[in-house]
């Protein structure tokens, strides 16, 4: 179970644009519980960049669909799929042609990337934008929990995976046995409860 510490701890980091999107679960086979890795910035997100000393430069920006952002001088560039400090050095870099030494700091100031969805045999099924790592168990709960007619030892978690959808098995009973893991989501997974 994720602690509150833990939750908080990932607030925190997220407020400094370097925390953690869920980790993923691997294979079907390996749903190890690991710890989150590194937040990487989505479409949607908002990004502040603060450029030390020149507030021309200074921004705060929406990341567009097509994963770019716009900034003076820079034009588009690519963020999608990078951490904060990635995005930070790709800026320094290009800003060493107009500013010398350019102090460049990238801040995850908003979350909008992070989307999963609950289908099926539950109270609540949606869409669900989240801001902290998110367990299939916490998506669940999001949803309201079960219906009558849920089957708890079906349920499975689709994840794109660039050739179509990998599918996860998750088993309720066997992680309330602690027979299985709970594992994180990843943007964009679906958790079908048949």
């Amino acid at each position: 179970m994720m602690s509150r510490a833990f939750i908080l701890s990932g607030v925190f980091l997220l407020a400094l644009g370097c925390s953690a999107a869920p980790a993923r679960a691997g294979d079907a086979s390996t749903n190890s519980r690991s710890e989150p890795e590194t937040y990487r910035i989505g479409p949607e997100d908002t990004i502040r960049i603060s450029v030390w000393k020149n507030e021309a430069m200074s921004l705060t920006v929406p990341v567009r669909t097509d994963g770019m952002i716009s900034l003076p001088l820079v034009n588009d560039l690519r963020v999608v799929g990078l951490t904060p400090m990635e995005v930070r050095e790709q800026l320094t870099k290009k800003l060493t042609e107009y500013i010398p030494n350019p102090e460049v700091s990238v801040i995850v100031t908003d979350i909008r990337s992070f989307k999963v969805s609950v289908m099926g045999e539950v109270f609540r099924p949606a869409r669900y934008e989240v801001k902290v790592a998110t367990t299939v168990l916490d998506a669940l709960a999001m949803a309201g929990g079960f219906t009558q007619f849920a089957a708890r030892t079906r349920i499975v978690v689709l994840r794109g995976n660039g050739k179509g959808a990998q599918r996860v098995p998750f088993n309720y009973n066997k992680v309330i046995a602690s027979e299985q893991d709970n594992f994180y989501l990843e943007p964009g997974d679906i958790v079908l409860v048949p």
